[in-house]
């Protein structure tokens, strides 16, 4: 029985114990098939959605050939679908939408692109803090604006993908919770507009898991 509103993103089990984390190990359920089994339609799929990415992530990165940072962020790409895709099931642990897991997956990132980028590339580093045409008496704000403006990178990255996550599955729980008040003709509406807000947070899956990596790719090419 739910006791609070915010109970469904509880990690904790009647043990008090965070035992649904390993929800984030279901994803690799699905991948070992798609090595094994005869290729069918959905693998075919998946091979074009990672190709058209890494070529994407390859224009951004200006490289050639494919490199280990294009597979590291298609990757990271595939592992935040699954787990926004697998949040949308019942009784399965929405973890992207805490933020233990997305700053886990940000904050890391982020901070080795900054130590490679001010140890190999300290020039353009600085650069980069005084955007060009900036006149001499705005200098020491836009220093100070674009230093905060790169420190929150991390929390912004984060933040983002948690709070469309927790938004979409509040929506569905609220709307829920109201079946058993309603008249028959409100529960057919309400089947109806569940359906279609489980259809839009399904496009959120997507497009989050998309967000998250080409800025994660846009941050990495800054320090190129």
């Amino acid at each position: 029985m739910m006791t609070n509103l915010f109970s469904s993103f509880d990690p904790s089990t009647s043990m008090n114990l965070s035992l649904n984390w390993l929800s984030i190990m279901l994803g690799l359920i699905v991948l070992p098939s798609m090595y094994w089994i005869i290729p069918s339609r959905i693998n075919f799929l998946w091979y074009k959605i990672c190709l058209t990415l890494s070529n994407e992530f390859k224009i951004i990165l200006k490289i050639k050939s494919m490199k280990i940072s294009v597979l590291m962020f298609v990757s990271l790409f595939s592992l935040i679908l699954f787990n926004n895709f697998l949040s949308l099931f019942p009784y399965i642990f929405s973890s992207t939408s805490h933020l233990v897991l997305t700053l886990t997956l940000s904050l890391p990132l982020w901070l080795s692109f900054m130590i490679f980028g001010w140890i190999n590339n300290t020039t353009s580093m600085l650069a980069h803090l005084v955007p060009q045409g900036t006149p001499p008496v705005l200098m020491p704000f836009m220093v100070c604006i674009e230093t905060i403006s790169n420190i929150i990178r991390p929390g912004t990255l984060a933040i983002r993908l948690t709070a469309n996550m927790i938004a979409g599955h509040l929506l569905l729980t609220l709307m829920g919770s109201t079946g058993n008040k309603l008249s028959l003709i409100m529960i057919n509406v309400l089947v109806l507009s569940q359906l279609l807000l489980l259809l839009l947070e399904s496009a959120v899956a997507i497009i989050q898991s998309y967000v998250f990596s080409i800025l994660s790719t846009l941050y990495s090419s800054e320090v190129n």
